[in-house]
């Protein structure tokens, strides 16, 4: 099922939860529009396609995390299964002006190959390596409209560095990594 934001079109499974995404103190508005086997460039004008199953993902036995750290000073983003870290992963995160949010958060969505829409020109990005949300996005903050999570980036040079709007940019294979580490509703501690 693919939703168009005013700033980020997002493909998403059956039974996903939609809530959106942006770089900028504006409130994204969502709309839904028809599956489609591959992304495109084209905002699409089909109406709603009505879905009645809901698919569940099979049953397995991988390690999880229980938790995740975003240490802020060290710029990196390590996922915790209980008091053992499982995995860390150098990022970039909000620069001047637009830091990332301190707190204790959850991660309430999460999007395979997402799309964006370019706030200030509209254009939209193919979904993929190449986009600036990169190959996925795991929200965990929504606060006065304006949402914030782990995303993959074409900019992969950037890390260690402060430079988003907020949001905590990663190379494509961490947040995919991190991805399978994580599940909706699991704490994101950012200190």
């Amino acid at each position: 099922m693919k939703f168009t934001l005013s700033l980020l079109t997002l493909t998403l499974v059956s039974g996903s939860l939609l809530l959106p995404i942006e770089g900028i103190n504006k409130q994204a508005i969502a709309s839904e529009v028809t599956i489609s086997p591959t992304p495109s460039t084209e905002l699409p004008t089909t109406p709603p396609v009505e879905e009645t199953a809901i698919v569940t993902p099979p049953e397995t036995n991988k390690t999880m995390a229980t938790h995740l750290v975003l240490n802020l000073k060290e710029r990196r983003v390590y996922a915790y299964q209980d008091d053992e870290v499982i995995a860390n992963y150098r990022v970039a995160i909000g620069k001047p002006g637009w830091e990332t949010p301190r707190g204790e958060f959850s991660v309430f969505q999460m999007v395979e190959n997402p799309q964006w829409k370019n706030p200030w020109n509209g254009r939209v990005s193919a979904a993929g390596p190449n986009s600036p949300l990169g190959e996925r996005w795991i929200g965990f903050s929504r606060e006065d409209g304006k949402y914030i999570g782990f995303h993959g980036t074409p900019g992969e040079h950037v890390m260690g560095q402060a430079v988003s709007h907020g949001c905590v940019r990663m190379r494509n294979r961490d947040v995919k990594a991190l991805y399978e580490l994580v599940q909706t509703g699991i704490p994101v501690i950012v200190q």
